[in-house]
């Protein structure tokens, strides 16, 4: 269970991960080290999970994005596992979801431009195993990424 103060610092860290936490202690009322005691426990209970540079695809040459909803043939275990497994593994395919219902999976690729993700497609979403259709959806704009849960 995490308190007031712990949200506060979820939130700080949520728009400043590069926070220090002599800047975070002030910022949230505290001092330096039991601030730092707050932000290891978040950190060893894995409520924060890490962190990283949120980088724009588009600066790095890769501005083409796509949803794509995967419905599998059969879904069982090894199945699941194999496909999971591939989808974990391969960079292009930058977010991932199960689901409940059909379509199975959903997932969000990027790729420098319609004919690379037309290349991937066809080579890497295709071999994915127990695929039996695949839909995508072609990104126009995005409005909000990566904005993580409420705090």
């Amino acid at each position: 269970m995490i308190d007031a103060i712990d949200r506060s610092i979820l939130r700080y860290l949520k728009s400043d991960g590069r926070m220090t936490a002599t800047a975070l202690a002030a910022k949230v009322g505290l001092t330096v080290a039991p601030c730092h005691r707050r932000l290891r426990d978040l950190e060893a209970t894995g409520i924060i999970r890490g962190y990283r540079a949120d980088i724009d695809p588009a600066a790095v040459g890769l501005g083409f994005e796509a949803i794509v909803f995967v419905t599998l043939r059969q879904v069982d275990r090894s199945t699941m596992e194999i496909f999971e497994s591939r989808v974990a593994g391969n960079p292009n395919i930058v977010e991932a979801q199960r689901l409940f219902g059909s379509p199975d999976y959903l997932l969000k690729v990027i790729a420098e431009d319609l004919p690379s993700y037309q290349r991937f497609y066809d080579s890497e979403l295709t071999s994915l195993p127990g695929v039996e259709r695949l839909t995508s959806t072609l990104v126009m704009k995005n409005l909000k990424a990566n904005a993580g849960p409420p705090v």
